[in-house]
């Protein structure tokens, strides 16, 4: 199941909680949203965006997101997340998501959000920091190796 993820430098895993089925009896859509959430949270830990953020002011906010569902979801299971950054610009980057059913050993979601980065004290956008742009290289080149 890990190949499923192997383009995905971070990956969480959580189980299918039964509150989350919805009354058509499988995982209820905006779940998905928490998992790629809580996903994205981890990776920004990983990379030391919240203490760069509480040193400087500059931080992530989500600018959107989306889903492709393609296996639905129900419990009980456990599910693997994986995050990953396929590309930063200036201002912004993408973050790609994926969720694994492990009971069903296949993509239960793929998706994708564009993560503007904030300067929360002058309530703007602001460049991603060097330091941040920095770690995630590295960190994504610990999954792709470069040439």
């Amino acid at each position: 199941m890990r190949q499923l993820l192997a383009e995905y430098p971070v990956v969480i895993e959580t189980p299918v909680a039964w509150g989350e089925m919805d009354a058509f009896g499988h995982v209820n859509n905006i779940v998905y949203f928490r998992y790629f959430e809580s996903a994205r949270v981890a990776y920004f830990r990983e990379i030391g965006y919240l203490t760069v953020m509480e040193e400087t002011g500059l931080g992530p906010i989500l600018a959107s997101t989306e889903c492709r569902f393609r296996v639905p979801l129900t419990y009980p299971d456990t599910v693997l997340i994986g995050a990953g950054v396929p590309e930063v610009g200036d201002n912004r980057f993408v973050m790609k998501y994926r969720v694994v059913s492990v009971a069903h050993g296949k993509v239960a979601a793929d998706g994708e959000g564009l993560i503007v980065s904030y300067d929360y004290r002058q309530n703007r956008k602001a460049p991603v920091p060097d330091a941040v742009r920095e770690r995630i290289a590295t960190l994504e080149r610990t999954v792709l190796p470069g040439p």
